[in-house]
């Protein structure tokens, strides 16, 4: 077996990326990591110091003086941000609609890609994000490219935003949904597709569950696992 696992989960907002790829790494002894976690930490920086995250020159300085990292706390990995743990503070709608502008500068990209591949330098992980397979572990065994319909994607995400307090309905969301489609998709680095070789996986109407189970069927399918389950 290889000692250092790496799969790679893309996918655009609400397809349940996170969700299976922290089942994922939990089931098979790996780190989780988010890599739009550490967009969202130079996006909440741009937020709280005024910065328009439109203004690729005024992130590129941003992010030149920003010392973005994780940190391994009560079992998982948090993002970092100047030594502050932001982990909580990453997620609301406007760091969320910040993040999609950041990371269109190409300058931001390189810096956080370094990143993401040094914390896995050492051990396996399971990696989810939009450019996983196709930029920052393009040699990745296992690339799971995740989609679903908009419509659910949208629900799913209000559930989330629900869950977390924030008042919001669904329309607004879908609204949200599209929008960050469009910028993923019209990036010029690092656009948001499926890597060549990528197993496609539409979760519409599959259960977190399920999709994990194909995942883990997958790997053992390549060898990467001994029995489903099990590294």
């Amino acid at each position: 077996m290889p000692k250092r696992l790496i799969i790679a989960i893309d996918g655009p907002a609400g397809a349940g990326k996170s969700t299976v790829a922290r089942a994922l790494a939990g089931r098979l002894g790996l780190t989780y990591i988010d890599s739009g976690a550490t967009y969202r930490a130079v996006a909440l920086k741009a937020v709280e110091s005024g910065v328009s995250p439109d203004d690729p020159a005024a992130v590129i300085e941003l992010v030149n003086r920003s010392k973005v990292g994780f940190v391994a706390k009560d079992g998982d990995w948090h993002v970092t941000l100047d030594g502050c743990d932001v982990t909580g503070l990453i997620r609301t709608p406007e760091v969320t609609q910040a993040a999609a502008w950041v990371s269109r500068v190409p300058e931001v990209r390189q810096k956080l890609i370094a990143l993401q591949r040094e914390v896995a330098r050492e051990a396996g992980v399971v990696m989810e994000g939009r450019d996983i397979g196709t930029v920052v572990f393009p040699d990745a065994p296992l690339k799971i490219f995740l989609e679903a319909d908009p419509s659910e994607r949208a629900r799913r995400r209000l559930d989330q935003e629900q869950a977390g307090g924030r008042r919001a309905g669904l329309s607004a969301t879908a609204d949200e949904i599209r929008q960050r489609d469009r910028l993923d998709a019209e990036r010029k680095v690092s656009p948001l597709v499926p890597a060549a070789d990528a197993v496609r996986i539409d979760s519409t109407d599959l259960s977190a569950e399920e999709v994990l189970e194909r995942i883990l069927s997958l790997a053992a399918d390549r060898g990467l696992i001994r029995e489903r389950g099990t590294l």
